[in-house]
């Protein structure tokens, strides 16, 4: 997968939403409308995602379609627009200058302005900063070495990096840079406005989503983790939680702390389809290595997780699987009353069905292959991903342009500093930063030697096609406080 030839979007407006009572827009469609989900990325490859003319008021509708570059930040898009519509005196040459001119190199926290909290867990925090020089927003993670160390997750930070810095895909997470103070880690990563995603299915009537709904966030899902698979890398902690929205709508993944680096990277071929009428070929992105580690989110750990027999790259279809069930019914479908319970359920109880929301029998009939408990008989332990790809659910799925197609709920966001979709809170951390030297961080005895990461290529280009929400009634929303009980970390 090439992203540099990625092409470049155009803006459209959203003339088909409606406003939820959760604050969000939502895109109605039906399963149709989204297993044909064929939207192209010009007018020359699809005429049904013809770019139209956004009609924003008081902006000249001469200036629309204009390009917009797939990554460009909110706070660029934002002053762009400003600019064009007389509303500011910006000067759009003077800012793109100062963007590409400036180097990212040798960050430091002084850099950048906290403007608020965005998460808090066991070991860190991660901010919406702003970048002082140069106006960026960014979602800054900051890990304290100590911590780190106690708990003896240092191999698991520095896996989370690598992974992060080697990874360019456009349902993952952007890393930008990474560096180290005398008593802090630091990630400077893409910003994704619209919050977690287990945030939003929480506000939704029932917890729950429309078959069709599951299925455009599903298959992005899939995408991306094929493309971890791939690069040789094992997710191995997927949940609602640890997938954010973009403030266009698509979904990143985010959080590699669990995650696993293989030793042998995935030699890529090309199988033929599933079925005898299915003449397209697939990339088998199957890994074979097996790991021992427990490690996961309890309701959706895998059976051979908890057996300790074992596990390679399809414990996450297992949990893909879980995420899909729980899209659609509001809970996951092991859940007991303690820990022990789940694990019980998980590896003796049969797979059921809620009798109250009905589901398509390939809809079913996937959730069915992909929660086997035999890992070897699990769907897509022979092809990996090219076996779920070509499945009846995803029939009609243009898998090459779905990053073109408008996701079924677009975040309320109202100007770049808008963290409504998160929920609110209060840092108690006002301690001053410690630069840190470079030659502390190259010291020999610095287990975090050579944690620096810069790419002045992801910064230079810029983000998916972005329509900032006008109307946003932040009283509406219902505040969101629940987490899963149980996490299973060792």
């Amino acid at each position: 997968m090439n992203n540099n030839s990625t092409p470049t979007p155009t803006m459209m407006p959203s003339s088909s939403s409606t406003t939820s009572n959760n604050g969000a827009n939502v895109h109605h469609q039906n399963s149709s409308q989204v297993s044909a989900s064929s939207s192209s990325l010009s007018s020359a490859e699809s005429s049904s995602s013809t770019p139209v003319q956004a009609q924003p008021s008081q902006v000249e509708p001469t200036m629309f379609p204009r390009q917009i570059p797939h990554n460009m930040s909110f706070s660029d898009l934002m002053a762009e627009e400003m600019a064009l519509s007389n509303q500011s005196n910006v000067d759009l040459e003077a800012l793109q200058q100062t963007k590409q001119k400036f180097d990212y190199k040798n960050l430091r926290p002084s850099h950048f302005k906290k403007i608020r909290l965005l998460g808090r867990g066991d070991v860190g925090k991660v901010y919406l900063v702003k970048h002082k020089e140069t106006g960026r927003y960014f979602a800054m993670k900051v890990l304290k070495k100590e911590e780190m160390i106690q708990r003896n997750k240092v191999k698991r930070v520095l896996t989370e990096r690598e992974i992060l810095a080697t990874t360019d895909h456009p349902f993952i997470v952007t890393l930008y840079s990474s560096f180290q103070s005398k008593d802090k880690l630091y990630f400077i990563m893409e910003y994704c406005s619209g919050g977690e995603f287990f945030r939003m299915l929480q506000k939704q009537p029932g917890k729950c989503l429309p078959e069709s709904s599951v299925r455009f966030y599903a298959a992005e899902v899939l995408l991306a983790l094929e493309y971890l698979h791939f690069m040789g890398f094992i997710y191995r902690d997927l949940k609602p939680e640890n997938i954010l929205l973009h403030q266009s709508g698509h979904i990143r993944l985010t959080d590699f702390d669990l995650s696993k680096q293989t030793v042998q990277t995935v030699t890529p071929k090309i199988v033929k389809g599933f079925f005898s009428s299915d003449k397209k070929s697939k990339l088998d992105t199957k890994q074979i290595q097996q790991f021992n580690s427990f490690v996961g989110t309890a309701e959706y750990l895998s059976p051979e997780i908890i057996a300790g027999c074992g596990h390679t790259s399809t414990v996450d279809w297992w949990t893909f699987g879980i995420l899909m069930y729980e899209m659609l019914f509001g809970t996951t479908p092991f859940k007991g009353s303690s820990q022990k319970d789940t694990f019980n359920h998980i590896l003796h109880n049969k797979l059921e069905f809620p009798k109250d929301k009905p589901i398509s029998k390939a809809c079913k009939e996937l959730i069915k292959k992909l929660l086997v408990s035999d890992q070897d008989k699990r769907l897509g332990h022979k092809n990996g991903a090219a076996d779920i790809k070509v499945h009846p659910f995803f029939k009609g799925i243009n898998w090459a342009l779905i990053r073109n197609e408008t996701p079924p709920i677009i975040p309320q966001v109202t100007d770049p500093e808008d963290t409504s979709n998160f929920r609110p809170l209060v840092d108690s951390d006002e301690e001053d930063e410690d630069e840190g030297s470079e030659q502390e961080e190259n010291a020999e005895n610095n287990p975090f030697k050579n944690f620096a990461y810069t790419s002045q290529k992801k910064l230079s280009y810029g983000v998916d096609k972005l329509e900032p929400s006008a109307h946003h009634d932040s009283h509406k929303d219902k505040e969101i406080t629940q987490t899963r009980t149980s996490e299973v970390k060792q």
